[in-house]
């Protein structure tokens, strides 16, 4: 008997992975949390039905999201992680050299523990002496710490159940407060094919706070349309303008110097949803 995970992406479009077997599965004080190990993808992250990580693609989506940020700003010392309980940005973040503090807020402890025991590939920056984990509400972190850190990365689920907030204004402006005078915010922003008016949204909401907005994309095999979205807000650096020839080599298999150049070139239906906000 064969057995697939399948995730509703929407009423029209499924998405669907052969499961060996069912590693876990339990109800958190916030979720459904489930991990499988898939014969292609390898041990897989799913919460509320809804694909968060694989053992076999997650490096573009953690790449995407650190290196883009890190390597804009001149010098990251403190980094803050809204959400990311998988411990994939972390991972990431600890390859920068000049990072001394990374702070992890994410809401659900059991994200975090069953990372650590079942996605060890991944989550195994989590007990670096670097990193300080903050099991509570991230939102309320964020308000309780002012001028505070050089980048956030807001690593968050969709934008449903306990991460409906990190989608809203009052959000993002708190998150600005919290950032130093020079700070970079990161966000993950869906999928330009099915979540476009929700892009459309952030963008007006961006633009309104942070001097410097920028969207870029990257392909993500297992995420709805593959083809996602980051928005980067700054308060003083521009990702384009900086010299790539600066970039020190770190150990990647996505990210790159020509990367970091090229994601900011946008197709122009992308394009146009970032434009009309």
């Amino acid at each position: 008997m064969e057995l697939w995970f399948t995730e509703h992406h929407n009423e029209y479009i499924n998405y669907s992975l052969k499961i060996k077997k069912t590693l876990n599965t339990e109800k958190t004080d916030y979720q459904e949390l489930a991990i499988i190990d898939t014969e292609y993808y390898g041990k897989t992250l799913v919460l509320d039905g809804i694909l968060q990580t694989t053992e076999n693609d997650e490096f573009v989506y953690h790449e995407m999201i650190v290196h883009v940020p890190l390597f804009t700003h001149k010098n990251p010392k403190s980094v803050l992680i809204v959400g990311g309980g998988d411990g994939g940005a972390i991972k990431e973040i600890l390859k920068h050299k000049t990072v001394e503090r990374i702070v992890l807020a994410e809401i659900d402890e059991r994200v975090v523990e069953n990372s650590k025991k079942y996605l060890p590939s991944i989550s195994y920056g989590l007990d670096d002496e670097k990193v300080e984990i903050m099991i509570g509400d991230g939102i309320k972190y964020v308000e309780e710490h002012k001028n505070e850190f050089d980048v956030v990365i807001v690593d968050s689920t969709d934008p449903i159940g306990p991460a409906v907030g990190l989608f809203t204004i009052d959000f993002y402006k708190s998150v600005y407060e919290c950032l130093k005078e020079d700070g970079i915010i990161v966000a993950q922003t869906e999928s330009p094919f099915i979540y476009g008016k929700l892009i459309n949204k952030l963008s007006k909401m961006f633009k309104e706070i942070y001097p410097i907005v920028k969207p870029y994309i990257c392909t993500i095999p297992t995420y709805p349309g593959s083809l996602w979205t980051f928005t980067m807000g700054s308060k003083k650096y521009d990702p384009e303008a900086i010299d790539v020839n600066m970039i020190p080599k770190i150990n990647t298999k996505y990210y790159t110097p020509e990367i970091h150049k090229s994601c900011f070139v946008l197709p122009k239906f992308i394009k146009d949803i970032f434009e009309e906000a």
